[in-house]
């Protein structure tokens, strides 16, 4: 006999404003509490010291997180000069210090060579793997921890406002870019050191801070509402993949994970409508107006290869 799973099925996305002192994991918790979700993820980690946009998925929604996590990622975040930590961040322990610091010009001078496609170093307390451990269960019980560097895009970054002892900036990145870094690197450039002291994501892809929802409101809205009058459409994430209404015929068969192959004329002129060309390489499928299952386009067929149950 199959096992029942716990929760109830809801679907679709939550654009979290995270607070400040959360884990990620906790405020996934705090959303499955108040809704009883029987499956949830998150679309990129937030350190407890930044706050902002942190958008979770819930039920079938959780099968389109990695087109989350590939969009581009908005900051704004505070960089004090003069100290620089183990971990990149206030949390950490100070390990340097330095009497200098930069002038505005001087900021503003260097930020050209953090823009564009450049080099990156993720920290020591970061979640990348090493030998299947975490970089920051490593340094944390003291082993030595040497993480390559590897390229990141930084679309824009701009010094909003500086004081004596402090910089704010603006940075647009792609996914993999690490704000820590960013702010270690300009200190040691600068010769004064500098580590990150506040953090917050303003956007992920089209999860802005105009459209989310605080943790607080969003459990007192669970009480007089339902989740979907709340979350956002699974399809959220899938605005720029050409969307193709299927026939009975076809949703049948692509339920049962059977590839499609169109070679008619018909078919093509449909293709075209939907803003298929030969260099798509991805369709969002819909079945009776609603998102039925991602396939991927090979020539004349269209292989499924995640399957909504909606």
């Amino acid at each position: 006999m199959a096992r029942n799973k716990k929760g109830v099925p809801v679907h679709g996305w939550l654009n979290l404003d995270k607070p400040l002192g959360l884990t990620s994991t906790q405020a996934i918790g705090r959303v499955r509490r108040v809704t009883n979700a029987q499956k949830l993820g998150h679309a990129g980690t937030l350190d407890p010291l930044a706050t902002g946009i942190l958008p979770i998925a819930l039920g079938e929604a959780t099968k389109t997180i990695p087109y989350a996590q590939d969009a581009d990622k908005l900051y704004r975040f505070t960089v004090l000069w003069g100290a620089a930590t183990d971990t990149d961040d206030k949390e950490g322990q100070i390990i340097a210090t330095s009497d200098t610091r930069p002038t505005a010009a001087a900021i503003e001078a260097l930020l050209p060579r953090f823009t564009g496609d450049i080099m990156q170093t993720p920290p020591r307390f970061s979640a990348i793997k090493l030998d299947g451990e975490r970089a920051y269960d490593l340094a944390r019980a003291g082993k030595e921890v040497e993480i390559k560097s590897r390229p990141v895009t930084v679309y824009d970054l701009q010094l909003i406002e500086t004081t004596e002892n402090e910089a704010i900036f603006e940075l647009e990145c792609s996914k993999g870019t690490y704000v820590r870094a960013i702010a270690r690197d300009m200190g040691q450039i600068l010769g004064c050191f500098g580590h990150v002291t506040a953090l917050r994501r303003l956007a992920v892809g089209g999860f802005t801070e105009e459209n989310a929802i605080s943790l607080d409101v969003f459990e007192k809205m669970m009480q007089s509402a339902s989740p979907d009058q709340v979350l956002l459409p699974v399809e959220t994430v899938l605005d720029d993949i050409p969307a193709l209404a299927m026939t009975d015929a076809e949703i049948s068969r692509i339920r049962q994970g059977q590839t499609l192959k169109f070679i008619s004329r018909p078919d093509y002129d449909r293709l075209i409508v939907a803003g298929v060309d030969d260099a798509t390489d991805l369709i969002l499928a819909l079945g009776g107006n609603k998102p039925l299952a991602l396939l991927e386009k090979q020539g004349i067929e269209l292989h499924p290869i995640k399957v909504f149950n909606l």
